[in-house]
């Protein structure tokens, strides 16, 4: 990939780790000022632990996407380790579209989550829960996607190295 395409790449790429690095790095001051809160003043934040509840799910889900955008996922493949050549190629396109299709019906029963959550109007920390819980149907659709394309190139560490680019 050249040109636009690339850059568009890159900057998604730069975007999800940002938000991953900024919220884990969330997550640690807030259940850090809890700790203090609680071991210091007796006190704390009682939005603060459903809040950090939440942070976790949107982390998971962002940094599943990072993982599977670099070819860092969790792989249950044992057997490739021992095939080699065109073998090897069939079994990763195989795993790949599998784990995109289950990601993909976790996201539509991830739908259905969602909208039970609309309709009840709950909220945590003053958050709805349908927005909260959004991140399961969305992470897992972007991370179907994700899977499928990547079934069909080569692994990260396989692929030759992008030349840079000159201005």
């Amino acid at each position: 990939m050249t040109g636009h395409g690339a850059t568009l790449v890159r900057w998604i790429e730069r975007i999800e780790t940002g938000l991953v690095a900024v919220l884990v790095l969330a997550m640690v001051v807030l259940a850090g000022a809890q700790i203090l809160l609680r071991n210091l003043f007796e006190s704390g934040l009682s939005w603060a632990d459903p809040l950090l509840r939440a942070m976790v799910l949107w982390a998971a889900m962002l940094g599943a996407l990072a993982a599977a955008r670099d070819d860092k996922h969790i792989g249950l493949d044992l057997v490739t380790h021992f095939v080699h050549g065109r073998t090897r190629r069939v079994l990763r396109v195989t795993t790949l579209l599998f784990a995109a299709a289950m990601s993909a019906a976790m996201a539509w029963y991830g739908v259905g989550l969602v909208q039970l959550d609309v309709d009840s109007g709950a909220a945590t920390a003053g958050i709805p829960n349908w927005v909260i819980e959004a991140i399961v149907p969305v992470g897992f659709g972007l991370l179907a996607l994700r899977l499928a394309v990547r079934a069909f190139l080569p692994p990260r560490s396989d692929a030759p190295a992008l030349a840079p680019e000159l201005p």
